[in-house]
């Protein structure tokens, strides 16, 4: 397991060092994005139309945060479920996504385009949404803001802990048998 402090976007250079188990430190620029955010896209995609961010070396982040409280610029913003965005991954993954952030398994067809087109899936910590607000230093509504919580924001981040669960060699964390060895 080593650990990795990287700035975003991310090139296949820094995705190919990464292995599962793997500390990551995230700085600089990453989007949101749920389900419904993530329909519109593809169906935006399928209407000819780009995406509403650069989806070359982006990382996109599986969140619905809360809203902020004064002085803040998110509230709690702890990862979701990552399989309801499985249908779409890999299309986006196809045209650059190289990073994707959320908890819980991927679909064999995600796993299969992360090695194909090399893009990492990291798991945030669950529970632990308000400390992970702290790391976002500005958010912004850029894309879809009538779906509230699951709009598509640009965050600012700095050191933003993420663990590697996928990598773009086949490796998944979840698949360790003795997961608690592997973590140390």
């Amino acid at each position: 397991m080593a650990e990795y402090h990287l700035t975003t976007p991310l090139s296949d250079a820094d995705v190919s060092k990464l292995r599962a188990g793997d500390v990551v430190y995230l700085t600089g620029i990453i989007h949101t994005g749920r389900d419904a955010a993530h329909k519109r896209i593809v169906d935006a995609l399928d209407a000819g139309e780009k995406p509403p961010f650069d989806l070359k070396g982006a990382v996109i982040y599986y969140v619905g945060p809360s809203p902020a409280r004064p002085g803040r610029p998110i509230g709690s913003a702890g990862p979701t479920t990552s399989y309801r965005m499985d249908s779409y991954a890999p299309r986006l993954i196809a045209l650059g996504l190289k990073g994707m952030i959320g908890k819980g398994m991927r679909a064999p067809a995600v796993r299969e385009a992360m090695e194909t087109e090399m893009a990492v899936y990291f798991g945030a910590t669950g529970g632990a949404g308000a400390l992970l607000g702290l790391r976002i230093k500005d958010a912004k509504v850029i894309a879809y803001e009538d779906l509230g919580p699951e709009a598509v924001r640009e965050l600012t981040v700095e050191n933003f802990p993420v663990l590697v669960i996928n990598d773009c060699v086949g490796g998944d964390l979840y698949a360790t048998p003795d997961l608690e060895a592997a973590l140390g």
